[in-house]
């Protein structure tokens, strides 16, 4: 990670130039099952919160604290989701798209756009894609946590419909419980049918 100056530069100099930083990022690309979610958000540069981090890199009660102070203090903020259906009709970088780009339409402009590493996003400002930003980037970290939270709550809740795969456990991931489960119930329709090919191929 880069030193906490560095983390904070980016929102320390949009505000010194009268302007807003917004960070987007995404959780759900490679799981077996369950939606794709983004988040971006707007967040105070002159208080910056604590503890924000990579989400991946903290422990899911951390993750859930955190979602709730960060928004408690946002600016703006906007949650995107893309269906099972759309990751199989749009693959799944296109659905990682549309997902975005429903996150980011719901923030009032104008701000300078940051988001961890993708492009081609039909988006109608400007956004700067940063390699592993969710590490480098206090406010795509931010959208990380969002991102990332929201997505494992939505899991849990259909591990409620389709218990017998586990859902609330693995949120969706290829856990050796998980693919087991796969073959013995067969897939429900939160599967990701073209992620599942290799695993039929290889039994």
């Amino acid at each position: 990670m880069q030193p906490i100056e560095g983390f904070y530069a980016n929102e320390i100099r949009c505000a010194a130039e009268g302007g807003r930083l917004a960070g987007a990022d995404e959780a759900g690309r490679g799981p077996l099952a369950g939606p794709v979610v983004a988040a971006a958000v707007i967040l105070p540069a002159e208080d910056f919160l604590a503890g924000v981090n990579d989400s991946k890199k903290l422990s899911e009660k951390k993750r859930e604290a955190l979602y709730e102070e960060i928004l408690a203090r946002t600016v703006a903020y906007g949650i995107g989701i893309a269906t099972v259906e759309e990751i199989e009709r749009e693959n799944i970088l296109g659905a990682t798209r549309l997902a975005f780009a429903r996150a980011v339409e719901q923030l009032p402009p104008p701000f300078t756009l940051y988001t961890d590493y993708i492009t081609g996003l039909n988006i109608p400002v400007p956004y700067t894609p940063i390699i592993k930003g969710d590490a480098k980037v206090y406010s795509i970290a931010a959208a990380s946590i969002l991102a990332k939270v929201m997505r494992d709550r939505m899991m849990r809740a259909y591990a409620e419909e389709y218990p017998e795969y586990g859902f609330d456990k693995h949120k969706g991931y290829g856990t050796a419980a998980h693919t087991e489960a796969i073959l013995r119930y067969g897939p429900c329709p939160l599967h990701r049918r073209s992620f599942l090919k290799k695993l039929y191929a290889d039994t």
